[in-house]
């Protein structure tokens, strides 16, 4: 089980060079879901806006997870390239085809530096998103080209969703569940550490900014 103390609006909280990003926006971009925001919610942010937000060192770390092809992979995927880590699911009807869609808008404004970028979903619903599943849905032409699909046991999928803060709660009962989860994107650099977050309803602009800026050390 995650920990509330690594939900969101922790993450929420984290400034870099100076850009304090809007804990509010970050709350309402969070889940996809029929449940977007609640008043507990809302006090749980409070809190942990209250506290230090998780250094960019405490982000990220080793896991051990299964890719869209069946294949034992872990936090090596993110050596030698600039990765976006997005946390979502397949069924998911609207915040994860919207992200993967802007990022791909985004990745294409980068012209050149595009090669060296890839994104990397990993599934909160290990259920349902078998690597046959991720691969079918991550398929989609309107998607990034450079995009890698993970899943696994939920005892994997727990383990990385702690090391990167990560929150996600099945809403619902019977077969069409869904998923409320952290809707962040986690820039990291070509040697798997955390750069900064990118919050869920960026331009791809101004996506394509941020990355660009990280890539230069702007």
């Amino acid at each position: 089980m995650v920990e509330k103390d690594t939900i969101a609006p922790n993450i929420a909280c984290f400034a870099r060079r100076g850009e304090t990003l809007n804990w509010i926006r970050w709350i309402f971009g969070s889940f996809c879901g029929p449940v977007l925001f609640s008043f507990v919610m809302v006090a749980v942010g409070l809190t942990a806006c209250g506290r230090p937000a998780p250094a960019p060192s405490a982000i990220g770390g080793p896991f051990a997870l299964t890719d869209e092809d069946g294949a034992r992979v872990d936090q090596g995927i993110l050596t030698g390239r600039w990765s976006l880590v997005f946390f979502g699911y397949t069924f998911c009807p609207d915040v994860c085809p919207a992200t993967l869609s802007s990022l791909a808008a985004a990745i294409d404004r980068l012209g050149g530096k595009a090669n060296a970028v890839q994104v990397v979903f990993i599934t909160v619903d290990p259920d349902r998103d078998t690597p046959a599943q991720l691969k079918a849905y991550l398929a989609s032409p309107s998607f990034p080209k450079r995009l890698i699909g993970l899943t696994g046991t939920a005892a994997d999928i727990a383990a990385v969703a702690k090391a990167y803060h990560v929150y996600y709660q099945k809403a619902g009962a019977g077969a069409g569940y869904s998923v409320d989860h952290t809707s962040v994107v986690y820039l990291m650099d070509p040697h798997g550490r955390f750069v900064r977050p990118l919050a869920f309803g960026l331009s791809p602009a101004e996506t394509a900014r941020q990355i660009g800026d990280a890539m230069t050390g702007a």
